[in-house]
Parts: structure tokens; C-alpha cells; sequence
């Protein structure tokens, strides 16, 4: 059963899913598609002010796009990443502080026996090149597996939070002593602070396959992450401190060759998601919508879908759970990897392909 419709069966959503066949849908027609720029295997976004971006590829470059004359200049000083199936130079976001531009990077990495991991860096920007770098992180998790290296970032006024993947072993992810398959937290200030009995101080919260989304929800402070599933059973999930999401020992997805994943259900001691997909959507990048330029995206949360090569725009109830969906654009980009909200409200997409591009939505201007 789809969540959705289980979540439809419950007295305090009842009304909402009423009302789902009255959500007024996206007329994608209205929005003007404008190509800036060709980039290789993009994959994170991060934007500097209202007209400046900085864009990720998982071959290793990192790029500041100008949207005002549509030009790229390579940045210079990116951290060293390990470009091997899934994994490369991943997500990024930008911290503006004291007339200063940090960096955060999350990437694949070496180890020092020859094995990958995942680090995020820190640097600051200094004109076309990135200076005084230092990874902040590096996973206590080092395997041999190229995929499922999650690497979503996410700020607030105090910390930086990151999903790591269960580096395609999911026992990893019921280790609250083991990053792989968590979402960590680390402290902006460097001064760590006291973790759960049994957990590593850095882990806040554990259960996770393979999440590639992570964004916080202004109007209510929540952090949402979504996740890959198996064959089916991908997954938006709200965040909290401590919680088990449950992968592997909960799953609503299948194994490849059939059969359940452990429970199709949350016992106590989980967390259900919010929403799930079956079939899968192999969802990556996501972003709550505030701008004023799409009043029809107001509050609405964007997806990149990369297996239907779309953009799922997800209609949000009074009780803040999701409801209902569009897939916008569909085969219009390719394989959509990151969403980016400028502040003027238009929207920024990426597609993770060979030919790949940095695509700017807005109104007729």
C-alpha cells in the first residue's frame, strides 16, 4: 500500500486528502525555460547572492556560473575527489559570514589505504579559487563499494548537517557508531557536543539507504531528507534528533529479485516517512519553494526525479504532510540532480548527464 493512501486512513489527515482532488495544479506552460550554460556530469548547486551560482561535477570541477551574462569560470582548489561510479565531487552550500564566503563541499575521497569514504571540506572563496581548505569531516566508514554515498548538505545558524548512504552494505545503517547510512550533524563553531549514550556525538539520526536530498522547511525550523529505496520505496522523511528511519529492518520497497525487506510497517523504536514512492522515482535535490515569482509553488516542495526525468512539485496539507504531486516538465531536462531557489524566486536545475546544463525557470520578464 502506497503511503500516501495508509496516511489518507488516519482522522487528522482525513480532511486534507479530501481536498487532495482541489489543489489547484501547475500550468507548466506559463514558466520560460532559460539555458545558461553547458556543464559535464553536474551535480550541487550552491548561489552566492541573487545572480551568482556555484555548480559541482562528479568528474571533480566546480564552476561559478554569472546568470546576468551567462559565463563560467573554473574555480580553482576544489578538494581532490574520487570520480568512481556514484561518487565524485557531490553536494555543495555556501555559509556568508563577516564579508566572507565559506564553502562546503561533500566528495568521495581516498583513504590512506586506498579504499573511498566520504569527506566534506570547508574553504573560503577568494575571487577564482577556493583557499585555506580542510576537511571538517571525514567518515569513520571506508569500503571498497562506489555507490550510495548520499552527500546532501544542509545549514542553519549553527550547524551543518550532511546525509550519508549506507555505501551499499545496509547493515551499516542500524550503526549509530558507524556514519555510513546516518545523517550527521557537525557543529559550525568546532566545539562537539555531547551525543546519545552508544551513539557517535556527530550522528543524529540512523536508518538511512541512500538519502540525496536534504532541506530545511523555513516556516516551521523541520529538516526533511529523501532517500532512494530498493525497488521501490523511496522515501521523504522529517528529521529529527536521534530517530531510526529504519533501513534495513523497515523498508517499503522490495528486494531486486523479490520478496520483503525486513517490515513493511514502523514498530515502535522507528520513524515512518511521510511519503513514499512505489514504483521508484530515484529521487536527488530538493527544495521548499518561498519565492514570490511562482505564486503556484508557494510552500510547495521541489524534487528532482531522475528516473522519470521530471520535476515533482509536492502539494503540502494545513498538517504539513505531503498530499499530493505533479510531475512538471517531464523529459524536458533529462535527469534533473539538484534544485536551487534564487531569491528572486526563479528556480535552478541541473541535469546529471554527459550533456548536461544549468537551466534558470522563471516568468515572462
Amino acid at each position: 500500500m502506497r503511503l500516501k493512501r495508509a496516511l489518507c486512513l488516519t482522522v487528522s489527515t482525513l480532511v486534507a486528502c479530501f481536498f487532495e482532488s482541489l489543489v489547484p495544479k501547475v500550468n507548466a506552460s506559463e514558466i520560460q525555460i532559460e539555458k545558461i550554460g553547458a556543464i559535464k556530469f553536474p551535480w550541487g548547486l550552491a548561489s552566492i547572492g541573487p545572480r551568482k551560482v556555484l555548480v559541482t561535477t562528479k568528474p571533480g570541477k566546480l564552476y561559478l556560473f554569472d546568470l546576468s551574462n551567462k559565463t563560467k569560470i573554473l574555480i580553482n582548489g576544489a578538494p581532490e575527489s574520487a570520480y568512481y561510479r556514484q561518487g565524485g565531487l557531490l553536494d555543495i552550500t555556501v555559509q556568508q559570514k563577516s564579508g566572507q564566503n565559506y564553502i562546503f563541499i561533500c566528495y568521495s575521497k581516498v583513504s590512506s589505504d586506498g579504499k573511498l569514504t566520504v569527506a566534506i571540506s570547508k574553504s573560503i572563496l577568494s575571487g577564482t579559487a577556493l583557499v585555506e581548505t580542510k576537511d571538517l569531516f571525514i567518515s569513520n566508514h571506508e569500503s571498497e563499494s562506489g555507490v550510495h554515498f548520499g552527500c546532501r548538505l544542509a545549514l542553519d545558524y549553527k550547524y551543518l548537517y550532511a546525509s550519508l548512504g549506507d555505501r551499499g552494505n545496509r547493515t551499516n545503517a542500524q550503526n549509530p557508531k558507524n556514519h555510513a547510512g546516518s545523517i550527521i550533524r557537525l557543529p559550525l563553531s568546532g566545539v562537539k557536543t555531547p551525543g546519545k549514550p552508544g551513539w557517535l556525538s556527530e550522528v543524529y539520526s540512523i536508518g538511512h539507504r541512500n538519502p540525496q536530498g536534504l532541506s530545511f522547511q523555513k516556516s516551521t525550523g523541520q529538516l526533511w531528507s529523501h532517500e532512494h529505496g530498493p525497488r521501490g520505496g523511496d522515501e521523504i522523511n522529517i528529521i529529527k534528533k536521534h530517530y531510526n528511519y529504519g533501513w534495513p529492518k523497515v523498508s517499503y520497497g522490495k528486494e531486486y529479485i523479490g520478496g520483503n525487506i525486513g517490515l513493511n510497517y514502523s514498530p515502535v523504536g522507528f520513524k515512518d516517512p511521510v511519503w513514499t514512492w512505489t514504483p521508484s522515482i530515484a529521487p536527488s535535490g530538493m527544495a521548499f519553494y518561498y519565492g514570490t515569482m511562482f505564486s503556484e509553488f508557494k510552500d510547495k516542495l521541489l524534487v528532482g526525479a531522475l528516473k522519470y526525468r521530471c520535476l515533482k512539485v509536492i502539494t503540502l496539507s494545513s498538517n504539513n504532510i505531503p498530499i499530493d504531486e505533479e510531475c512538471l516538465f517531464k523529459k524536458t531536462f533529462g535527469r534533473i540532480r539538484d534544485v536551487e531557489i534564487l531569491q528572486d524566486g526563479s528556480i535552478l536545475v541541473v541535469n546529471d548527464e554527459k550533456n548536461g546544463h544549468l537551466f534558470r525557470l522563471h516568468k515572462a520578464e
